[in-house]
């Protein structure tokens, strides 16, 4: 295990939950914090730009106050995902609303800025990068960045095809600074081959979109409980980078998740308040055959401690 900053050392539960693209909300946040993971949302969620300054204080206000009434089993910090792409032209407002807040961790995507590492550390974050191989990781770390989310194979959203196995092991050899694994990650079993492996934190999305906190449509949510890896499908065509969606949402929106076109990777489109790229399409990794169900945050994470101390028993046996 790596020598973590305090703030991630104080995780009760080894997950970051990651941040959801207009799924991620004050709600969930706080629930999955208040259940001893790190609760994480996009600022891009907060919409007009001036809400990130009410969520962020909502976010900070629960959990203070949860962590007052419950001294001797605080909260998990959580974490504010920046998109760092030139196509986010809000990044330095939000960023200023992070520093404002002092936001534990920051996680960082599509590009790496030393001014935002700087600005992070400015008042004591952290700052985790989410990469897709290890020439990105580097890059990451030379910046300033302090930790890394290993986004492998597998995973919801924008998402790398790097085997875990190897992913892993590459950044292990250099770094052994914070490192979480991302990639089709939906069982206390999975979390415990996560930190096997080598990395501090399992990073899991998609299991966290089919509980009741998350701001997602009944039927997003279903889909998910209904399907399994067979339905998720690989395409660049609604962003302009690669990610992993939901084939019945495809096919819903009238395309063919069989035969969709390659987008042109310049048009890049995170989401801006114009955008309607994810409108219909919804992100979802491989893991998803292990969501039976739709439950409260609490239980979900319960179901993850349960199963990983199930899985760590039967090693020592």
């Amino acid at each position: 295990m790596s020598k973590l900053p305090p703030a991630l050392a104080a995780v009760p539960f080894p997950v970051i939950g990651s941040p959801l693209f207009i799924i991620s909300n004050p709600k969930l946040v706080i629930a999955q914090c208040i259940a001893g993971v790190v609760g994480s949302m996009p600022a891009l969620n907060a919409r007009p730009a001036s809400q990130l300054d009410e969520w962020l204080s909502e976010i900070t206000e629960g959990l203070a106050a949860y962590n007052k009434a419950h001294p001797d089993q605080p909260a998990a910090p959580f974490a504010i995902n920046q998109i760092v792409h030139k196509s986010n032209d809000r990044l330095e407002h939000d960023m200023a609303m992070c520093v404002k807040y002092k936001v534990p961790i920051i996680i960082t995507s599509l590009g790496a800025r030393e001014e935002i590492n700087q600005a992070a550390h400015s008042y004591g974050g952290v700052v985790l990068h989410d990469i897709i191989n290890n020439k990105f990781a580097h890059k990451a770390i030379e910046k300033g960045a302090d930790g890394l989310v290993a986004v492998a194979a597998g995973a919801g959203g924008h998402a790398g095809v790097k085997s875990p196995f190897a992913l892993v092991q590459e950044i292990r050899q250099w770094f052994d600074g914070p490192l979480a694994l991302s990639g089709s990650i939906a069982s206390g079993q999975a979390i415990l081959a996560a930190l096997a492996m080598g990395a501090d934190f399992a990073y899991i999305g998609s299991a966290f979109i089919a509980t009741e906190e998350a701001r997602a449509a009944d039927e997003y949510k279903q889909c998910i409980v209904d399907s399994n890896s067979d339905d998720i499908i690989y395409s660049n065509l609604f962003t302009g980078v690669h990610g992993n969606y939901l084939a019945p949402s495809v096919r819903n929106a009238g395309m063919d998740p069989d035969n969709l076109p390659q987008s042109d990777p310049s048009k890049m489109d995170f989401g801006g308040d114009k955008s309607k790229a994810w409108k219909d399409i919804w992100g979802c990794g491989q893991g998803i055959g292990a969501i039976t169900k739709v439950q409260s945050t609490a239980d979900l994470v319960a179901q993850f401690k349960r199963e990983f101390a199930q899985a760590k028993a039967k090693l020592v046996h």
